[in-house]
């Protein structure tokens, strides 16, 4: 009985000591002035009373308020929604925070918070050490003051539009263990005070237009465990790398570190990332990165120029999950085994180098392989399945190289060939000079001749056919001629008649139009030239785009001059003129657009207000840019011919006049479209090689539904006023579409308001015609080519939303099979189809077969076909996740 009363009495005591802690946590907010600031941000904010409720005590109950003795100490606002009345004029609207002298913690991510960072904010708060504003949308610059918040330890800033340079006085924060200052469009160096940040775990100034050297110092931060400099233009970096001894994760990848070697990185005995795609290293691998970073689990070295034979050492790393070094020069044999690892998860892709010798089991540690493009020579192994193969000299496999290709690699490298598996080969590959070999070479020669001789003539008959013609050109196929007198020739070989593409200027005019290309005139680093503001000699404003032929492909710029002097079209952006005469630079000068590009735009100035705040575009204007900008495409698709592939679309190739009418630009990507049924004209009409890059959900990306795909992109963005999410990575659209798509239901309009750009006022018409841009922009996304709707059914949808989305439309769709409004509208909702076995009705391709073949053409046999449809096939009930939203639309 006595151990029983204790038992009770120490239960009662440890109730009680439970709770008095308790209600020290939940102590009420002691300070009236705090207690006024927060209803003051509350106001100012918009915040809706779900979160703060004006009455209870916010200590008590508001989500997001952290605090210590009755006084606040940490805001958390991050995923907050404003009122209606608050997403009208939505502003970066803090200041009421000068009153919380404690604050050591202010999170607003995710929170939308239009214009820059007060100057103030970095004189007010001793004690803050959490500052998170990701996903902010904020503008303008950094400003200096911030290094003044010595306390601070974590600093996100990533994910808005911050621009000019990187402050110094950061480098005062001393006690900063996180700074994230990525994808935002910050340029100039990054600054040397950065070595002073002892205390550095996590680096992230990824996506910016950073250029110059990365700073020695940052080589010294030996707590430094990740470090993200990819998608810059730095040029250089220091030996010191080897001193992070802690670096766990190093992004180096897509900069121009020019004539660079591979990084010294010995310290880094923790290393698990490697990330240098992309980045113009050059020579061999040292052996010492594998005998040292004994952990590496990720390696990703693809597009450099590295060369030499991978280490030994390599192949026996124990921790390996996934292995890019694709599209290098590497060569050398594969190691006889790999007995001292026994992984099966990993990934391996070595493509598109110079390896060459017999396949060995030491691939058996990988579970998927890419060994296409090399100069593999024997037999494939039986355990091989996940494996590619293809374009190597292997026996018994489809799509190899040929004979002659594999021989002259192996008798180059002074090698003996197998010559596939045939008999007496290496003796033919090492004399080289027998008879049987000589007769072959001779007849090979003549052959070859009259071959070359047939080929002349053909290209004869070709350009008098084409001279014949060209008193009746139109727009879609203009005349070449040489080059006006006193004009700037092109190179030799290369036909375009520079009378077609604007006036001829000289170095000096642009030099006098620019300021000498001065900083103050530098509009943005574009991915194929710096663009210039100036005025012309008769006072008109233009845009020149400077070229370094030196970093830029090789005579590149010639495309879009074909372009323009091919294609004439008051929706692209006009071109002046040009500037050929200096060797290692040419320009080409654009009329300024008064409204700059659609990232830009999107949110803007308010002119009639002083406090610099921001002003979206209203729907009306939205969708006019969106229906300019499908006019545009839809142009290029099936009005020229050969279709051309634009290749670029996003917000910034879409440039705006003063009346916000679309100009579309950025055309020196474009291309005929790949696999095209005109492939003479090809040559003739952009000199550009058939690419074979891959987009959007492994597509090629010179395919007509390649821009589709980047078109829905560009909508998506115009729906939700999220920046960014046409340019975004496919990592980083992923993780857009996985919030945004399940909000686009055929069968549930209101869903659409959660993803709608909060500034956008809207009454019940402006959101019906949004919800049908949603479900346009949906299926454009689809994940299959042969699924997305041809742009001219797109531009359709723009220019009669209503007709998307209102029952009596989708009701004449069912009924008139044949009319051009059912079939454009069966088109968009057989996009939502995810089966491969449905029929899709109007396919902008089918199959990859098709993939490169004239839309106008499949337009007309799918309309044939689908007169042989049962009605409910026209526009068909949708699939996979749209069919969760019928079952639940219809109550079941």
């Amino acid at each position: 009985m006595v151990d029983r009363r204790g038992i009770v009495w120490f239960l009662l005591l440890l109730f009680f000591l439970c709770f008095e802690v308790t209600l020290e946590q939940i102590e009420p907010l002691s300070s009236p002035k705090e207690r006024a600031a927060l209803l003051q941000l509350r106001t100012s904010l918009g915040l809706r009373s779900k979160e703060w409720p004006r009455k209870p005590d916010p200590c008590l109950i508001w989500i997001g308020i952290t605090c210590q003795n009755g006084r606040v100490v940490g805001i958390n606002i991050s995923g907050f929604r404003r009122t209606r009345i608050g997403r009208r004029n939505p502003q970066f609207s803090v200041d009421a925070l000068v009153n919380f002298t404690l604050l050591q913690s202010f999170n607003a991510s995710k929170f939308y918070l239009p214009g820059p960072i007060p100057d103030w904010f970095g004189l007010s708060f001793n004690s803050l050490r959490v500052l998170d504003f990701r996903y902010c949308s904020i503008i303008n610059a950094i400003p200096n003051t911030l290094g003044n918040l010595t306390s601070l330890n974590v600093l996100y800033l990533s994910d808005n539009n911050l621009t000019g340079n990187v402050p110094h006085s950061l480098g005062q924060l001393s006690g900063l263990s996180v700074l994230d200052l990525s994808r935002n469009s910050l340029n100039g160096i990054i600054p040397i005070s950065f070595g002073f940040l002892v205390n550095l775990s996590y680096l992230d100034m990824s996506g910016n237009f950073l250029a110059g050297p990365v700073p020695s110092g940052l080589g010294t931060l030996s707590r430094l465990k990740y470090l993200n400099l990819s998608g810059n233009d730095l040029s250089s970096l220091p030996a010191q790398l080897g001193g992070l001894t802690s670096l766990v994760d190093l992004d180096l990848s897509g900069n121009y570190f020019s004539g660079g070697v591979f990084p010294d990185l010995k310290g880094s005995r923790n290393l698990r990332r490697l990330m240098l795609g992309n980045s113009m290293l050059n020579g061999p691998l040292p052996a010492e990165l594998f005998t040292v970073s004994l952990q590496l689990q990720i390696i990703v070295l693809r597009k450099n120029n590295l060369t030499g034979s991978l280490p030994v050492e390599f192949w026996s790393l124990p921790s390996l999950t996934f292995v890019d070094v694709s599209s290098n020069s590497f060569s050398g044999l594969l190691p006889g085994s790999s007995s001292a690892v026994n992984s099966t998860v990993a990934a391996l892709n070595i493509s598109h180098n110079m390896f060459y010798g017999n396949l060995t089991p030491v691939l058996r540690r990988f579970s998927f392989v890419d060994l296409s493009n090399n100069y593999y020579e024997g037999k494939v192994l039986d355990f091989m399945h996940n494996v590619s193969i293809n374009s190597n000299c292997l026996q018994n496999a489809t799509n190899q190289k040929s004979t002659g290709e594999c021989a002259s690699f192996y008798i180059e490298r002074g090698l003996s060939f197998d010559d596939f598996g045939r008999p007496n080969t290496t003796k033919l590959a090492t004399e080289g000079s027998g008879k049987s070999n000589k007769t072959k070479i001779i007849l090979a020669g003549v052959l070859g001749g009259l071959g070359l001789i047939a080929l002349l003539a053909l290209l004869l008959v070709l350009f008098l056919l084409c001279t014949r013609k060209r008193g009746n050109t139109n727009q879609r196929g203009n005349g070449v001629g040489p080059a006006p007198a006193g004009g700037s020739p092109p190179p030799p070989g290369v036909l375009v008649n520079l009378a077609n593409v604007g006036e001829s200027f000289t170095y000096h005019q642009l030099l006098q139009a620019t300021g000498d290309f001065g900083d103050a005139n530098l509009i943005k680093h574009g991915h194929t030239g710096d663009f210039f503001k100036g005025v012309s000699e008769n006072g008109i404003p233009v845009v020149i785009k400077r070229i370094d032929m030196r970093s830029m492909k090789k005579d590149a710029y010639l495309s879009e001059l074909e372009f323009f002097n091919k294609v004439s079209h008051q929706r692209f952006v006009p071109l002046l003129g040009h500037c050929l005469e200096n060797e290692n630079e040419k320009f080409l000068v654009y009329k300024h657009m008064p409204k700059g590009d659609l990232s830009n735009c999107l949110f803007f100035k308010n002119a009639t207000s002083e406090d610099g705040t921001l002003q979206s575009l209203d729907w009306i204007t939205r969708l006019k840019i969106a229906t300019g900008a499908a006019e545009a495409v839809s142009y290029l698709h099936y009005e020229c011919i050969p279709p051309i592939v634009h290749r670029d679309i996003q917000a910034s190739s879409i440039l705006l006049d003063d009346k916000y009418e679309v100009r579309l630009g950025s055309l020196s990507e474009s291309c005929v479209q790949e696999g095209d049924t005109h492939q003479n004209k090809i040559t003739r009409f952009l000199r550009l090689p058939q690419s074979s890059e891959q987009g959007a959900s492994g597509s090629s990306t010179s395919v007509c539904t390649y821009d589709v795909y980047c078109f829905g992109k560009v909508l998506l963005e115009l729906v939700t006023g999220k920046l960014g999410i046409s340019a975004s990575s496919d990592s980083e659209l992923k993780e857009w579409l996985d919030q945004i798509l399940p909000c686009i239901s055929m069968y549930d309009k209101e869903l659409v308001t959660k993803i709608v750009d909060p500034s956008l006022v809207l009454d019940e018409d402006f959101l019906e015609e949004v919800w049908a841009i949603a479900i346009v922009a949906r299926s454009c996304l689809n994940p299959k080519p042969s699924r997305r709707p041809p742009m001219r059914y797109v531009l359709k949808a723009l220019e009669s939303p209503f007709k998307v989305v209102r029952e009596e439309s989708l009701s004449s769709a069912r009924l008139k099979a044949t009319s051009s409004r059912g079939s454009w509208n069966a088109t968009l909702f057989g996009s939502w189809r995810q089966s491969s076995s449905d029929v899709t009705t109007i396919p902008a391709t089918s199959g990859t077969k098709l993939e490169g073949t004239s839309s106008l053409k499949l337009s007309a046999t799918s309309s044939s076909s689908s007169r042989r449809r049962h009605s409910n096939e026209i526009c068909p009930e949708p699939y996979g996740l749209p069919d969760v939203e019928r079952l639940e639309h219809e109550g079941i």
